[in-house]
């Protein structure tokens, strides 16, 4: 087990698929009591039948009251808390000559609002609390560098990163560490929905843009949600203790800097 995790206690947003499932089976196989917040009841309902001693709590990561009373209620719950992971996230993908204000403001409303949101009520109730906090955030490959048809969801994770750097400068003096993990080509379900887009979008096979993604990263394969969820314990344990303000690529290669 990972120092520093065991006993501890962790909320992860966008907990019920995907990368936050794994984060969240991860961060409980290393002692973890893990509060997922998710909008989607019937995932999440799943999700609390598989990891021991997690706990579902219902979240509009986007609508401020919603947020508060979530991590209101998992504090009551919890006792309090130690680590947020802030990995709720959507995308679309378009043109940018075709993109609306909803598909605009969609994904700054959850990736970006969403981030800033869970943020300062953890920050909040670690100040308050005055103990020790880890947030990792879930950024993107595509907050490094700007991805074609992801204009709108490029510049929600572009956000994501500025202020994770931000808040990590302004929060370290109350021992708070503030990361973020920048995954690349995920399978996931919203890869799934993203590979149907661009293939459409770019007027090819499915298995064409599968294709290419392997062909952008080094390592030679799709990456796996279990692999942004052990950089995510990583950034959460012990181990990282002298780290803060990091955008940590995990790309398999396909971006080193």
């Amino acid at each position: 087990m990972l120092p520093g995790l065991q006993h501890k206690h962790a909320i992860v947003t966008g907990g019920a698929s995907g990368i936050g499932l794994a984060i969240c089976r991860a961060l409980a196989s290393h002692g973890v009591q893990v509060a997922i917040a998710d909008f989607d009841s019937a995932a999440t309902a799943r999700a609390v039948g598989e990891i021991q001693g997690a706990r579902a709590f219902p979240v509009n990561v986007s609508d401020r009251k919603s947020v508060e009373d979530c991590f209101t209620e998992i504090e009551g719950v919890f006792g309090g808390y130690d680590i947020l992971c802030a990995n709720a996230g959507v995308s679309s993908m378009k043109l940018v000559v075709d993109l609306t204000d909803d598909d605009w403001n969609f994904n700054f409303d959850v990736n970006a609002r969403g981030v800033f949101l869970t943020n300062q009520a953890a920050v909040r109730h670690f100040q308050a609390t005055s103990k020790p906090g880890t947030i990792v955030n879930t950024a993107s490959l595509a907050g490094k560098v700007g991805a074609p048809w992801l204009a709108h969801y490029s510049a929600s994770k572009f956000a994501v990163v500025g202020f994770t750097q931000a808040l990590a400068r302004e929060v370290a003096h109350h021992n708070i560490r503030v990361n973020c993990v920048c995954p690349g080509f995920v399978r996931t379900s919203m890869q799934a929905r993203e590979v149907e887009w661009e293939a459409e979008l770019r007027q090819m096979a499915p298995a064409g843009v599968i294709k290419d993604y392997i062909s952008q990263t080094p390592l030679g394969r799709l990456e796996e949600p279990e692999d942004v969820a052990a950089a995510v314990i990583f950034l959460a344990s012990d181990l990282a203790r002298f780290i803060t303000g990091e955008a940590l690529n995990v790309t398999g290669g396909a971006r080193m800097d």
